[in-house]
């Protein structure tokens, strides 16, 4: 590619990691925010201790609030919460320019995966995504992490992975950019569920017994989009599932807990800096899943508890009371 900066859209704790691995690999890295004390921050002092504390930053990361910017970049790394994807790439002139979709969720008003909002917000523009087993701060650390990159053309996907690969960031190529999208969605929903297991108090068996279902509703709802069971059961699948549903470092697990200790989501949701994307895409994930005939239990479940519909009890002993089945 060429020598222009790589730009990053979002200057949250992944779009901040993300620009530090770039920058890590010589590049000249353009990150876009609309918070000015972010960007004041990365600029003046090498840092972003908003949203990520205790890291120095590279001084080839230059940040920026000025859209108009971006058109410098050769390829963009969208790293915006999902649900404001569409309104975000709608707001930039930078047609054609490749996008790598770093978002995990599904649009509420729509019900699509990412890629089609952003083929519709940027028609001529190529299109990858990028998921996995991720913690920003790891990644910023430079602690080794893999991860899927899928495109549909496999020469973009190969292209952009030796743009992005490190020594300690390993990106492995696919061309199931549903998949890649499916399980990054899919698991914030289901570490909720396991940080109300958590929180509850209920146990390794248990956590164990939901990743174990959980990952059978993701793999039901994967293939009815038409994604491989390869990528699912991959690292942005699967990978990302176990990450997500055993560690406070997750903020959807971290929602959970405190839901299975008996808090109220509307009081969790409303102290956060950060987004628990899980909680948004709980109810648009069961609609669909209810459109397309997919039975998914434990989204219901959690769908009931954010709501306030349901107590952690019942909820718990309505699972526990499904008829019993064949695995």
């Amino acid at each position: 590619m060429s020598a222009d900066p790589i730009g990053v859209l979002g200057g949250g704790a992944w779009g901040t990691a993300l620009a530090q691995v770039l920058a890590g690999g010589g590049h000249e890295v353009l990150l876009w925010a609309r918070n000015g004390d972010v960007v004041r921050s990365i600029n003046e002092n090498h840092a972003n201790p908003a949203y990520l504390p205790g890291q120095k930053l590279s001084p080839l990361i230059r940040a920026t609030q000025d859209s108009g910017d971006m058109t410098q970049a050769q390829a963009l790394l969208v790293v915006t919460p999902a649900q404001h994807m569409r309104t975000v790439l709608s707001s930039f002139s930078a047609e054609g320019q490749p996008l790598i979709l770093c978002a995990k969720g599904i649009e509420a008003t729509s019900h699509k995966l990412m890629h089609h909002v952003a083929r519709e917000a940027m028609p001529g523009s190529p299109i990858a995504v990028l998921s996995g087993p991720t913690f920003a701060h790891e990644v910023a650390a430079g602690l080794p992490t893999a991860v899927t990159l899928a495109a549909e053309q496999e020469a973009l996907a190969r292209l952009l992975a030796d743009v992005i690969a490190r020594p300690t960031f390993r990106p492995y190529v696919s061309d199931d950019i549903a998949g890649a999208e499916v399980g990054g969605a899919v698991k914030n929903v289901l570490a909720i569920a396991c940080g109300v297991v958590d929180g509850a108090g209920l146990g390794h068996n248990a956590r164990a017994a939901l990743i174990a279902r959980g990952f059978a509703e993701m793999t039901r709802f994967g293939l009815a989009l038409g994604a491989r069971i390869e990528t699912l059961a991959g690292l942005s699948g699967l990978g990302d599932l176990v990450l997500t549903c055993s560690s406070t470092s997750s903020r959807n697990f971290t929602l959970g807990k405190g839901l299975g200790a008996g808090q109220q989501a509307q009081e969790l949701l409303g102290d956060r800096r950060t987004v628990a994307e899980g909680a948004f895409t709980a109810p648009v994930l069961l609609e669909a899943a209810a459109a397309l005939g997919i039975d998914m239990p434990v989204t219901a479940a959690v769908c009931a508890l954010l709501d306030g519909e349901q107590r952690v009890g019942d909820v718990i002993g309505a699972l526990l009371a499904r008829p019993l089945r064949a695995e």
